[in-house]
């Protein structure tokens, strides 16, 4: 039987909290419930337990979440919060650790804002690089807000305190209700199709959030990033944000702030120029001293005091340069007939006629090497041919004839007969002599006996 493996507590902790982490529900849940047992610790982090009718669980927010929530959790108030679920090991307990939370009041809707910004933020719409810088000093400024709240009051009164000189465009448009997105989809589409305005600020006062809804609508965000006018957003008050805050070029806390970033204040603008006004005057003044200056340094110089000596001063200096362009023209006439007289040299070098006797002069003395190389080979020769003649003459078999000896040859007169093997008595035989042939045969033979060299000595009988 196979032994069980036993899991010790730590480990069964860890397995389980290993099922939980890896599952996909559990990484990313939204749940409803109420707050008890409420603790904000020192450390920040909040500890509380959220519970229903039926059942509850223990939640932890950590402070670098719950740092940015919008609202102070209170004992007993009812919430959605999300986060993911997951096991302490040490305790072997499940807990919930949230990321968000809302009352409950706002639930649906701040789902739905929750879901279109991380669908937006995804596709780029938020990226900051895509975001442009909007101009210093707008020449006509579009206002997309209601006609009737107190936000175009402020945005209206704020440009006209700070910059009078903009023209003001202003386009009306629903801020709350159903039609008021595509109300404010069609009001940014026109603007950038008439192309007057240098910028847009778009918004409205604050409110609730189902008030501010139609400025997280997806139609309103998309309108915004396809806008070729910066937009500055100006929804709600400062703690207020909304999809379009996140879309637009700039976001401004309220539409006052809007006004305000949109263009300079005059009063600042006159100020700069009083100040670089002056900084002109001092640099032109300081320009016109160093300019008297130097003309006083002229006025005193020797050149316009006494211009005969600065004269004279260049005259010598001119025959100078004459005398030296004098010689160097005369050396380099020079240089150029010693070069004319090198290729005349060289020319006559080439000349048919010199040519002609250089080729000659060849002629001759190739002649005369050839012929005496012609008579050294013909002593040569000559010479060797009286040694070949006269070792011919010495190895010659007529000489060794001439001295008694005798040549002996089978009947046929082809293989010559060197021992008493090569024929049998009754052959025919010829013998040669010097002056002769012998026909001859054989009657008989005999050894020979050995001489004093130790070679045998031999005799044959025959007959002519």
């Amino acid at each position: 039987m196979e032994q069980q493996r036993v899991l010790s507590i730590k480990e069964l902790n860890r397995y389980i909290r290993m099922k939980m982490e890896s599952d996909r529900l559990l990484s990313e849940v939204w749940i409803r419930g109420e707050i008890s047992n409420f603790t904000h610790h020192s450390s920040g982090h909040m500890y509380f337990t959220l519970k229903d009718e039926g059942s509850r669980i223990k939640c932890i927010m950590f402070a670098s979440h719950n740092q940015r929530l919008p609202f102070v959790p209170k004992e007993g108030a009812r919430v959605i919060a999300r986060g993911n679920v997951t096991v302490y090991e040490r305790d072997g307990q499940y807990q919930f650790y949230a990321v968000h939370m809302q009352p409950d009041g706002i639930g649906s809707l701040y789902l739905a804002y929750e879901q279109l910004k991380s669908k937006l933020e995804g596709e780029g719409l938020f990226a900051q690089d895509r975001k442009r810088e909007l101009p210093k000093y707008p020449r006509v400024i579009g206002v997309i807000t209601s006609p009737t709240g107190a936000a175009v009051r402020d945005i209206l009164t704020t440009l006209q305190r700070r910059y009078p000189l903009a023209a003001v465009v202003l386009y009306p448009v629903l801020v709350q209700g159903k039609g008021a997105a595509p109300s404010i989809v069609r009001a940014i589409r026109t603007m950038n199709e008439q192309g007057e305005a240098d910028v847009l600020i778009v918004g409205r006062g604050g409110g609730s959030l189902e008030e501010l809804w139609a400025f997280n609508e997806e139609q309103v965000a998309r309108a915004i990033y396809q806008s070729a006018i910066p937009v500055i957003s100006a929804v709600g008050h400062e703690t207020d944000f909304t999809i379009a805050d996140f879309v637009a070029d700039l976001r401004a806390a309220t539409p006052t702030a809007a006004a305000e970033l949109a263009v300079p204040h005059t009063a600042e603008l006159s100020a700069e120029l009083r100040r670089r006004e002056r900084l002109l005057q001092q640099s032109l003044q300081h320009r016109v001293t160093r300019a008297r200056e130097r003309l006083s340094r002229l006025q005193a110089s020797p050149a316009l005091r006494q211009p005969q000596r600065t004269l004279l001063q260049h005259a010598e200096r001119l025959d100078v340069l004459r005398m030296r362009l004098e010689a160097a023209s005369q050396a380099r006439r020079q240089l150029i007939a010693a070069r004319h007289d090198r290729l005349h040299q060289r020319l006559l070098r080439y000349h048919p006629q010199e040519a002609l006797l250089y080729a000659r002069r060849r002629q001759s003395e190739a002649e005369r090497l050839l012929k005496q190389a012609m008579s050294a080979v013909l002593r040569d020769k000559t010479k060797q041919l009286a040694s070949g003649i006269r070792q011919l003459d010495a190895l010659s078999p007529l000489k060794v004839m001439a001295r008694g000896y005798s040549l002996v040859y089978d009947e046929a007169g082809e293989r010559l007969i060197k021992s008493l093997g090569d024929v049998e008595p009754g052959d025919r035989i010829t013998v040669k002599v010097t002056d002769g042939e012998l026909d001859c045969q054989v009657w008989g033979m005999r050894k020979g006996k050995e001489n004093d060299h130790g070679e045998e000595e031999s005799a044959g009988a025959g007959s002519a």
